[in-house]
């Protein structure tokens, strides 16, 4: 099956929130080797003025992979995930993401670009908190190899 083109410009809505825990940011932390007391210890963070636990810049993808997995499973998008390589990925923070935050992605589909014969598809995932408030934005780009590659 081919990558369907006509995904460009459509949307995923949020699905469940995401609730950020502390344990979560201290694991993250420590899988992506990020040493700033704020990511593990509370006295840190409320010294740069956060509420709770800061999560690492990263941490994003944790929600944004979510709303990704909501294109992967279409079986309209004609996508085989184990064709897939990641090809860049981008953040732009609105605020910090915390622990107790409870978030939400909506996906778009920016583009679909065949390439040989395979695709680029980039995405964008707007991370809301659930009352609507700007978190983060993120780009992905993702190739996906054709049948021959």
């Amino acid at each position: 099956m081919s990558i369907n083109p006509e995904l460009a410009g459509r949307i995923y809505p949020a699905q469940d929130p995401y609730v950020v825990g502390r344990e979560k940011i201290r694991e993250f932390a420590a899988a992506v080797k990020a040493t700033h007391r704020a990511h593990y210890d509370l006295d840190a963070a409320a010294k740069l003025g956060h509420k709770d636990l800061l999560a690492p810049p990263t941490f994003a993808i944790i929600v944004a992979q979510q709303a990704d997995a909501q294109l992967i499973a279409d079986p309209a998008s004609g996508i085989d995930f184990s064709r897939v390589v990641h090809a860049d990925q981008r953040f732009t923070h609105h605020r910090p993401i915390v622990a107790g935050d409870e978030l939400l992605a909506e996906l778009h589909v920016d583009t679909v670009r065949a390439m040989g014969g395979g695709a680029m598809i980039t995405t964008r995932s707007e991370i809301t908190t659930a009352a609507g408030d700007k978190v983060a934005t993120t780009v992905s780009s993702l190739l996906v190899r054709g049948e021959d590659q």
